[in-house]
């Protein structure tokens, strides 16, 4: 009598029901191969870093080192090459006013002059950083072989227009540097009136019109007039 202990069990399985599940077994180990193989691509770059060879970086540090000695150097000739400039054009500038200063004094004493006595320089006006603001000055001189000491007057006055009317100031109404319209002469060889003038509001200048009166050694007068002219500087007379 056969025992249950040792019972044979049969199972019935498709042959197709094998072949499919070898195949999805194919295609999850291809699935898994790519995978790998893409995230390996990601995570090796295309390529190594290479070792440095020896004495590049060196070299590199040698011409980092030499152009910023060559840009400090550049840096330090355009800067010396502007202070020489700037003591060029001094040194000229100097040279024209000691040029300037030598032709007046000959103008003073040149044996050819003879007592021509009181005269007048061109009054001579500079700009100020502020608007309707100038600085003037005008220089009377004694041209002559023997300078006696020259005394007189000189009156200074401004013409110009307001609102379309023809009007004049004088020389004590534009500056507070003097405080009469004229102003008192005492010199050998020369002297100069200088000061500031504030021109008023709406007021045009055109011209200034100068009165010199000498009252000893000689008594003599002169009258100039004068365009409104704003020049770079003053001309120099040996001041």
């Amino acid at each position: 009598m056969t025992s249950d202990k040792y019972r044979t069990i049969v199972k019935r399985q498709h042959v197709r029901h094998r072949e499919s599940r070898l195949l999805l077994g194919i295609l999850a180990i291809a699935l898994l191969l790519g995978l790998g193989y893409v995230l390996g691509q990601r995570g090796i770059p295309d390529e190594l870093p290479q070792p440095p060879t020896p004495g590049v970086e060196e070299e590199l540090v040698a011409l980092r080192d030499s152009f910023e000695v060559q840009r400090v150097q550049h840096q330090l000739d355009v800067a010396t090459l502007e202070i020489v400039r700037k003591e060029i054009a001094a040194q000229k500038d100097q040279i024209a006013q000691l040029e300037e200063g030598l032709q007046f004094y000959q103008s003073l004493m040149a044996p050819e002059v003879i007592a021509q006595g009181l005269s007048l320089r061109k009054l001579e006006l500079v700009s100020t950083d502020e608007p309707d603001r100038f600085v003037f000055r005008l220089v009377a001189q004694q041209e002559a072989m023997k300078h006696p000491l020259l005394k007189g007057s000189l009156s200074i006055e401004l013409f110009g227009q307001w609102d379309g009317d023809e009007i004049s100031y004088s020389l004590a109404k534009l500056s507070d540097n003097f405080e009469a319209s004229t102003v008192a002469l005492r010199f050998r060889y020369f002297q100069a009136v200088e000061g500031e003038l504030q021109i008023p509001p709406g007021f045009e200048p055109r011209s200034f019109k100068v009165v010199a009166k000498a009252s000893s050694p000689h008594t003599a007068e002169i009258r100039e007039e004068y365009p409104w002219e704003v020049q770079e500087r003053f001309t120099y007379v040996g001041k």
